[in-house]
């Protein structure tokens, strides 16, 4: 096919791969470990017009495997079409097909690991929901592309050769979701995207990577600690979680816009500073409190946990909100849809941000 080797002409560019330091050497043939590629489109799987800028979803999961150098030497993979779709259009119901689809794999003997390859614009959230429903140890790695494969410069088959590499560690065992991009082995929970077009945009803002895959092989120097699981079950509804930034001057009417017709399932603020809102906004938030809405206090910063600190957080906290921790608003969005599968005391969401 001619995207397929439009592609095959993109990466042909890249130098020769060479693979050292797996923790299987000297693997017969025949033997190699499985690993499953569920390919959901992005910049990984698009192709660049002149005139239309970047198609993000036009290239399938088989195309992307057929063109990475070296690949067949490190697995056995084989390809699934879950969606292919730019990430911009991802989805709860995408997340919930493509999660069933990481257990039922890794519940079979017969493979080592998952590969997810993704669009770089909500990546992190679909790793991060991925390693709060992931049920199995095995390893499941999400990797995406900043540069389209028909760029000189892409970075698509490099990644995804590195996070089949990674799928394979024994190292990775036990380490929940990750995301392999540049190199750089992070986990889902606290990885975020950091700019808009650089390679090496995937960061561990406080904590660092927890490894790398370089030509010298897979190598992890830390663990994330601040793992759980909720298992999707299949009568579980994932509600609509909206997400509200507030801003100098905010004065919660976005929040009562929510309420009037249709209200959410539950609120993520990304807040001021340690989640703090304005003295307008709280008093909405009252009134959604009242109403029996789960609301949680994230923050617009960057880095840092919320703690109370301040008299705003008290009275927040009185009124039963939930505060993040330290995770982004987008993923507290995440664990809150999945946490109200179980329930919506406050007391007992407060126990889940605090795991």
């Amino acid at each position: 096919m001619r995207s397929a080797a439009t592609l095959a002409l993109a990466v042909s560019f890249l130098p020769t791969i060479t693979v050292l330091g797996q923790d299987r050497t000297a693997i017969e043939p025949g033997t190699l470990p499985r690993v499953v590629v569920l390919a959901t489109g992005g910049t990984i799987a698009s192709r660049f017009n002149a005139e239309a800028g970047i198609d993000p979803a036009r290239l399938t999961g088989e195309q992307l495997v057929e063109a990475v150098p070296g690949l067949a030497d490190v697995a056995s993979v084989g390809v699934e079409q879950i969606a292919n779709v730019g990430s911009r259009d991802m989805t709860p119901e995408i997340w919930r097909t493509l999660g069933k689809r990481v257990n039922e794999l890794l519940s079979s003997p017969e493979v080592t690991g998952v590969v997810v390859t993704h669009g770089t614009d909500t990546l992190e959230e679909t790793a991060f929901f991925l390693d709060l429903t992931a049920t199995s140890d095995k390893p499941v790695v999400v990797v995406g592309a900043q540069r389209a494969p028909t760029y000189f410069d892409t970075d698509g088959p490099r990644n995804l050769l590195d996070a089949v590499r990674v799928a394979v560690s024994d190292e990775a065992v036990g380490m929940g979701a990750l995301v392999v991009l540049n190199g750089e082995i992070n986990a889902a929970r606290d990885v975020t995207k950091t700019h808009t077009l650089a390679r090496e945009t995937f960061k561990t803002l406080e904590f660092g990577v927890l490894g790398v895959a370089d030509p010298g092989g897979v190598r992890f120097y830390r663990a994330p600690f601040r793992r759980q699981t909720i298992p999707l079950r299949e009568n579980d509804r994932l509600g609509r979680i909206d997400i509200v930034t507030e801003y100098a001057g905010s004065d919660g009417r976005l929040i009562r816009l929510l309420m009037e017709d249709d209200p959410p399932d539950g609120i993520v603020i990304a807040g001021l500073g340690l989640g703090h809102v304005t003295s307008k906004t709280l008093e909405v938030i009252r009134e959604a409190r009242e109403r029996g809405i789960p609301v949680v206090l994230s923050t617009r910063v960057y880095a840092g946990r919320i703690v109370p600190l301040y008299a705003i957080n008290h009275e927040l906290l009185a009124l039963g909100c939930v505060v993040a921790d330290n995770l982004s608003p987008q993923k507290a969005r995440v664990l809150l849809m999945l946490a109200l599968t179980r329930t919506r005391d406050p007391v007992e969401l407060q126990a889940y941000f605090d795991r």
